[in-house]
């Protein structure tokens, strides 16, 4: 009886220092989840930071071509794929040049950086202008690239008639959605000059499709605002 009564004690004490290992086991974990959504809070806000401290110093802190260095809020992740939101957090740790302007749509809450080029890695962390098409500021016609199950998939919900901006280091300008349209990958007319400055915007389509997406979702807008001029001195 002695004995069995030892061997209960035993037993005991390892379940207890096993449950004790298990909590604290725990508790790292949930330590090291948080730290890892605070690290990409935190990145993410000192990359739209650098935008406001752009508009500040003004031509100071403005690269040779004039590009900010740009954004201001936390990324919306609701619209997201897992697989997306991964592969933006990745792109946290990568260094990018400064990014050419903000794109703004109210009506979707989007504030995302344009950055140059549509590479995975670029259109992972923002949205990308398409070489060969205008430059932000410029006439012609921007266009821009995203993703479809990133910062582009709110575009679905994008009517004629919205408002997008553009901002740069000392300007705003203002383009109004005219038109929406659905083309196969090989139509590159939408990405030629409509004779007023225009912003084309390109994701995949359909928005939820399994796999390579087989068309392109079209956004065009027309500048409606070129009146702007500097932006007001903070």
């Amino acid at each position: 009886m002695v004995e069995r009564a030892g061997r209960g004690s035993k037993l005991r004490k390892a379940i207890n220092v096993a449950s004790r290992l298990l909590v604290v086991t725990g508790l790292l974990l949930i330590g090291v989840y948080a730290l890892a959504r605070v690290h990409t809070l935190v990145m993410s806000r000192m990359a739209l930071r650098q935008f406001d401290r752009a508009e500040q110093a003004e031509p100071a802190s403005a690269n040779a071509s004039g590009a900010p260095q740009v954004a201001k809020h936390d990324v919306d992740f609701s619209l997201w794929s897992m697989k997306r939101i991964n592969a933006y957090e990745d792109s946290l740790s990568k260094q990018f040049a400064p990014p050419l302007a903000v794109l703004s749509i109210p009506k979707i809450r989007l504030e995302v950086p344009v950055l140059d080029g549509t590479d995975d890695l670029t259109l992972n962390r923002g949205v990308g202008r398409i070489i060969g098409t205008a430059r932000p500021g410029q006439g012609g016609n921007l266009g821009i690239a995203g993703h479809r199950d990133g910062f582009f998939r709110g575009l679905k919900d994008v009517a004629v008639g919205d408002v997008l901006e553009l901002e740069m280091v000392k300007e705003r300008k203002t383009y109004k959605v005219d038109q929406i349209r659905i083309v196969q990958p090989t139509d590159t007319e939408v990405l030629q000059d409509r004779g007023v400055p225009s912003v084309t915007l390109v994701t995949c389509y359909p928005f939820y499709f399994i796999g390579n997406a087989p068309q392109r979702y079209i956004v065009q807008a027309s500048l409606v605002d070129d009146k702007l001029g500097e932006k007001p001195r903070h």
